[in-house]
C-alpha cells in the first residue's frame, strides 16, 4: 500500500482543514488506516484511527469533539476533519495503514506511511 497525504495547510485558530490520504494497492479496504502528527523535537503521536470497515473510529482525547475520522474505500481514501484548529494543532500530519482492520494508537505497528503534511494553525 503506498498512501499519499494532502490537504495542509495554514490557518488561524478555530479555522477547519480536511485531510485526505490517498492509498494505492488493492489491501485498502482491509487495512485500518491511522493519522498521527509529529513536530520537531518530540515524539510521532497518535491523533485518529479508524477501522477498515470505518464502523469503529478512535481519537486521542487532545482532538476528541474537534476531530472526525472517515474513510470512502470505494475510492482508496481516507479523511481527517479538523475543526477549531488550535495553535497546538501545529504539526506534520501522516497517515498510515497497518496489516489490520483493527485500529491501533501504536506508530509502530503501521507499516505504511505516507510523506506527511504540513498543518500551521496562528493565533
Amino acid at each position: 500500500v503506498q498512501l499519499q497525504a494532502s490537504g495542509g495547510g495554514s490557518v488561524q485558530t478555530g479555522g477547519s482543514l480536511r485531510l485526505s490520504c490517498a492509498a494505492s494497492g488493492r489491501t485498502f479496504s482491509s487495512n485500518a488506516v491511522g493519522w498521527f502528527r509529529q513536530v520537531p523535537g518530540k515524539e510521532r503521536e497518535f491523533v485518529s484511527g479508524i477501522s477498515s470497515s470505518g464502523s469503529m473510529t478512535n481519537h486521542a482525547d487532545s482532538v476528541k469533539g474537534r476531530f472526525a475520522i472517515s474513510r470512502e474505500n470505494a475510492k482508496n481514501t481516507a479523511y481527517l476533519e479538523m475543526n477549531r484548529l488550535q495553535p497546538e494543532d501545529t504539526a506534520i500530519y501522516y497517515c498510515a495503514a497497518r496489516g489490520s482492520p483493527f485500529v491501533s494508537t501504536s506508530a509502530t505497528s503501521y507499516a505504511y506511511w505516507g510523506q506527511g503534511t504540513l498543518v500551521t494553525v496562528s493565533s
